[in-house]
């Protein structure tokens, strides 16, 4: 007779933040966006989970802690489908999903050399979203578009 497989559980956290639906293989780059892992914070993260939406995709749990909004916005640039939800005393208080913003500043970094964002001049970088779905940008100053992968190193 054959042993059923034992089944092993997440633990549940009790307060903090799951980001949930991240796209495959994106989890260490949320994880870098919010310099975690770190030693006061206990991280779990599932990376390559089936999913029916999405085909797979990545988790991350993050204990005692909720997110500002300027991680949520750097988050659903390399996320751009991710839901967010605030757990408290082991209850769901707030689900919502992130929020790709239209004109996106001060957040990434233009890769061109010869934007006036990157000279010794005071200037605030930004970014319209032309596409959310492939994430691309185009940056205000120079026009210089960026796709996901331009953008994820420019966090």
């Amino acid at each position: 007779m054959m042993k059923a497989p034992k089944e092993l559980k997440v633990k549940p956290i009790k307060n903090g933040t799951v980001i949930d639906h991240i796209k495959a293989n994106k989890a260490l780059s949320v994880l870098k966006i919010l310099g975690l892992p770190s030693q006061e914070t206990a991280v779990t993260i599932a990376m390559n989970v089936k999913s029916s939406q999405m085909g797979s995709k990545d988790i991350v749990k993050i204990e005692g802690r909720e997110l500002a909004p300027k991680e949520l916005d750097q988050i659903a640039l390399i996320a751009p489908k991710a839901t967010i939800n605030i757990i408290r005393d082991y209850e769901i208080v707030d689900k919502g999903k992130v929020n790709l913003l239209d004109e996106i500043k001060d957040i990434l970094k233009c890769q061109n050399p010869n934007c006036i964002t990157n000279t010794e001049e005071p200037v605030t970088t930004c970014f319209y979203t032309i596409s959310k779905g492939p994430v691309i940008l185009r940056c205000y100053y120079c026009e210089r578009i960026m796709d996901e992968n331009e953008i994820e190193s420019q966090l």
